[in-house]
């Protein structure tokens, strides 16, 4: 009997200790996390959105829930990184976060991350990668994905990637997503081994050859843009009878033409010098002499300086023709000419969907911004000052006015006022200060009204625009020295090439993907009564106006319904955010109830229910 009940005692003592060296061990891996963490919060820049990664009592995440932005929990462990949309730049340091032995996920969609893309095979666990939409450029080696065997979802999407798809990605078993379109890809597309691919996009690339059988199945939007493609469901490719003896003939044909051209070349400089010994060149000899080439490059700094990678050069002349003098569409701005342009203090303020941008100060004159076009050589020259002239008219005070424009075959230049306060962006998410505090409710309601305006007044004034907003996000809405909102970037769509067009069409009328969940948490937050989870943390002492902000979330949540028969349209919602004040009032019971909204949204596309579907399928 003694002796069981020692055994008893004993088996207690034991667990007790395997407890206790459990709970250690997950006190020293969250400890250590935070760490991590906060180390590679020092290799980004502009890392006003990580205010709350500090160290502290708090660990990122606590169970399930996280504690730090950005960050994806799992019992108590550290799941994925989900940092989208902060604008943060620099490089991506992939040994830091390869000490995070349970990180499965990372994202860090629309930011402005640049260089090559990160040694990610150093994650070896990883099930998923999300990088679209940053500055990424250059190859990609052919062992980038190797020992990556769980890698399920990999976007590379709308960055500046070149060379070929590496065979490591191609070769990865369990793939189940792939998106490298608006890219410079090029070469023939691999055959992928897993068979279980569902998401494919490959347009707007340089690839050429027949599609793979295995990828014939995909819809033909995903190889638009790629001009050297063939095959279902592309056209099929033609037939290249005799073409390696074609080519040799060609070359033969080639090579000789080059020697009869050098010799007679070479036959006339030898009489030329015999016949003009000593004859001095004048100006009628050359277009232009060394010296005076080298006075062009002289002055302030260029607009399209040789320290960006991504700026081009600039025009090497501009006659004084109408093809090289600027447009003025306003009167009520000082006129200037392109060789002032060229001499003004530039500075790069970044690259968008459309070309990139520079803030350029004109010697002893104003400020403006300069928008260099990209991807849009097909467009022709009476086209593009159509539609130029025709958003040159336009007057709204929500609306950022267009200045100038220069079109030239190979250079087309879209001039706009330089705005000092910047954007709804870096107001939302830029570094706190005394002297720049957060947005309070009313400022960020008087922003919402202007931004409604100038959508309504866009659409009904271009109505043969499939998409007058273009390309409207928060770093596209400037704010004026009293916050009123200025939309920029407003009709550009038809300017850029078709092969190169960001807005597909069956993207905005169906969506894309399947999944509900954010759209419904939403619904449910809504119904719940618990809705102040989803507002702004820098909002939520405006307890006065808390009815306010959920009749916005709710419009918002209405316009976003898929039903297009409940949709509303953008007359509804904008009559009703004309609505909305900036303290509460007692109607909130005859606004429309979020009771009878579907539950399905355009919302639940988000990047973010890409995720969360990773952590409920894949977590154990």
């Amino acid at each position: 009997m003694l002796a069981y009940h020692k055994t008893i005692w004993l088996n207690n003592v034991v667990f007790l200790l395997w407890v206790v060296i459990i709970l250690q061990v997950e006190i020293v891996c969250a400890a250590n996390d935070a760490e991590i963490l906060l180390k590679f919060k020092q290799s980004l820049m502009n890392t006003d959105a990580l205010s709350n990664w500090e160290t502290s009592s708090v660990q990122p995440c606590t169970n399930n829930t996280r504690n730090w932005v950005g960050v994806i929990c799992n019992r108590g462990s550290l799941f994925g990184l989900q940092l989208e949309n902060m604008n943060l730049k620099g490089t991506i340091d992939i040994d830091t976060l390869a000490q995070l032995s349970t990180l499965r996920t990372i994202s860090f969609m629309n930011n402005s991350l640049e260089g090559p893309l990160p040694a990610i095979n150093k994650l070896g666990r990883l099930r998923s990668v999300f990088f679209s939409y940053n500055n990424f450029s250059g190859e990609i080696h052919d062992d980038a994905f190797e020992h990556m065997a769980v890698l399920k979802k990999v976007h590379l999407a709308n960055n500046s990637f070149t060379g070929n798809v590496p065979k490591s990605l191609a070769s990865l078993p369990m793939l189940l997503e792939v998106t490298l379109e608006n890219n410079q890809f090029y070469g023939h597309v691999p055959n992928f081994k897993s068979s279980e691919l569902k998401v494919f996009n490959i347009s707007n690339n340089y690839f050429d050859g027949q599609v793979p059988p295995f990828l014939a199945h995909m819809n033909t939007s995903t190889y638009l843009g790629n001009p050297g493609l063939c095959g279902s469901p592309l056209p099929a490719c033609k037939p290249s009878i005799h073409k390696n003896s074609l080519s040799m003939v060609l070359i033969i044909v080639i090579t000789i033409a080059l020697l009869l051209f050098m010799t007679g070349v070479f036959i006339v400089l030898t009489k030329y010098r015999g016949t003009n010994t000593g004859k001095q060149i004048t100006a009628r000899d050359v277009e232009m002499l060394p010296h005076e080439k080298a006075k062009l490059k002289q002055g302030g700094n260029d607009l399209y300086p040789n320290n960006q990678a991504r700026a081009l050069e600039r025009p090497t002349s501009y006659k004084k023709s109408d093809n090289g003098k600027l447009c003025f569409l306003r009167n009520d701005r000082q006129k200037f000419e392109m060789q002032d342009l060229l001499k003004a203090s530039a500075e790069v303020l970044g690259s968008g969907s459309f070309g990139s941008s520079y803030k350029a100060a004109i010697i002893g004159g104003p400020t403006f911004v300069v928008k260099r076009f990209r991807q849009m050589n097909n467009v022709g020259k009476e086209e593009f000052q159509e539609l130029i002239k025709k958003l040159g008219r336009l007057r709204h005070p929500n609306l950022l006015p267009l200045v100038a424009f220069f079109h030239k075959r190979d250079e087309k230049l879209i001039i706009s006022d330089f705005v000092e306060n910047g954007s709804l962006a870096s107001h939302l998410h830029g570094k706190r200060t005394p002297d720049q505090p957060g947005l309070r409710w009313s400022t960020r309601l008087k922003i919402i009204k202007g931004v409604a305006r100038g959508l309504a007044y866009l659409y009904r004034e271009l109505p043969e625009l499939s998409l007058p907003h273009g390309h409207l996000k928060s770093s596209n809405v400037l704010l004026d020295d009293k916050f009123e909102p200025l939309l920029s970037d407003y009709a550009f769509t038809p300017l850029i090439n078709k092969e190169h067009g960001k807005f597909p069409a069956n993207y905005l009328k169906h969506g894309k993907g399947g999944n509900d969940e954010l759209a419904t948490w939403v619904d449910s937050v809504i119904k719940e009564e618990w809705s102040s989870e989803m507002f702004d943390m820098e909002m939520r002492a405006s307890r006065s106006c808390k009815g306010e902000m959920l009749k916005l979330l709710k419009i918002g949540m209405w316009c976003c319904e898929w039903n297009e028969e409940k949709r509303w349209s953008l007359r509804d919602a904008v009559e009703k955010i004309e609505e909305l004040k900036e303290m509460d009032n007692d109607d909130l019971a005859d606004f429309p109830s979020g009771r009878s909204y579907s539950g399905r949204s355009y919302s639940s596309e988000s990047s973010y229910s890409r995720i969360a579907s990773i952590t409920t399928e894949e977590v154990v």
